[in-house]
């Protein structure tokens, strides 16, 4: 296969990885919010949260540069089960849980109102972000035998559900640690997590496939169960697990979640069929980098094709212009193989 590490590597670095000012952008608004949050609630009257923590791609440091730059980060608030208290004295239901904190987050300044959605309250804001607010509630449990007390989270959605995103977080972050030679600690830096960001570049590549194909977190967990590192070529790792997830999804959609004893997604999926189909039609542009005389500006094009954009043509050779008799020599015949 033809090396484009470099030219992959810096298409991740330049193109797709979020810049950090974009970051610090996005987590000022977070913190304003909380305080928000926090105020709103008080003045309602309503309980104090026992916490907010970032979550998702915004913590694992999978966000990517968006079209358009719909930039949003989840931002969770979490409150003890027995402070959730309904109107007759039993437990809040999970959509006044959302009202109440849609209702504290409101603010004459915006030109939107936040709005109680299905799994979070979203925050919208002029310059193309939005906040979303997961709702979350702190549950003790004692064993009736033992006495042994444990303890869980549950997601405000159309019911009380089992969740845990920071522990999604800490699953991502030491699967990066743990896999990836030159991982940073916090998952800013590693193979892994920088082929993460490539996938999802491409599921995001054309517009027409917004809102039909599988979002990060299954992309993240397909990715983490086909993994192999390949030092020095992020080319060659985007193309080995992009394969391997492609012939999984050929036969079975279900994506076992990191943390907990259940599925993310179930067989028959159908944003995972849109995800196989997609790769099983863009991953034959690479062909070409398996021929022997491939050159620069066909190994680009493919790319180019792959990620739907004109950014590889613009590399420059890294041979300059020196013709492929000089760069692999003479005795090189058809049918042999310079590149691993």
């Amino acid at each position: 296969m033809r090396d484009c590490h470099l030219q992959l590597a810096k298409y991740q670095r330049d193109e797709v990885r979020l810049p950090n000012d974009s970051r610090k952008d996005i987590f000022t608004k977070a913190k304003t919010n909380r305080k928000r949050l926090k105020d709103g609630l008080a003045a309602n009257d309503d309980p104090t949260p026992i916490g907010q923590r970032t979550q998702g791609s915004y913590a694992m440091r999978t966000m990517i540069v968006e079209n358009g730059e719909d930039y949003d980060i989840d931002d969770g608030v979490y409150f003890k089960k027995e402070d959730l208290v309904g109107l007759k004295g039993g437990d809040k239901t999970p959509l006044a849980a959302r009202e109440m904190v849609c209702d504290a987050l409101q603010d004459d300044r915006f030109n939107d109102s936040p709005e109680a959605l299905k799994n979070c309250v979203r925050v919208y804001y002029n310059e193309g972000y939005h906040i979303d607010v997961p709702v979350y509630r702190h549950v003790v449990v004692k064993d009736a035998w033992t006495g042994k007390e444990s303890d869980h989270y549950e997601l405000a959605s159309s019911t009380w559900k089992r969740s845990d995103a920071l522990a999604v977080t800490s699953w991502f972050q030491d699967f990066n640690k743990d896999n990836c030679a030159n991982a940073s600690k916090d998952s800013d830096k590693g193979q892994f997590v920088e082929v993460v960001r490539l996938l999802k570049a491409f599921a995001r590549s054309r517009s027409s496939w917004k809102g039909k194909i599988s979002n990060g977190f299954v992309i993240s967990k397909l990715a983490a169960d086909h993994w192999a590192e390949v030092a020095d070529r992020d080319d060659k790792a985007l193309r080995n697990v992009a394969k391997a997830v492609r012939d999984k999804l050929s036969w079975k959609q279900a994506v076992k979640h990191p943390v907990l004893d259940d599925n993310i997604i179930e067989d028959g999926n159908a944003k995972a069929m849109f995800l196989y189909d997609k790769l099983d039609e863009k991953l034959k542009h690479l062909d070409v980098l398996d021929e022997w005389d491939c050159d620069h500006a066909s190994a680009m094009s493919a790319w180019d094709k792959f990620f739907n954009t004109d950014w590889f043509s613009q590399q420059p050779d890294p041979d300059g212009a020196k013709s492929l008799a000089q760069k692999v020599g003479p005795a090189i015949k058809r049918g042999e193989t310079r590149y691993a």
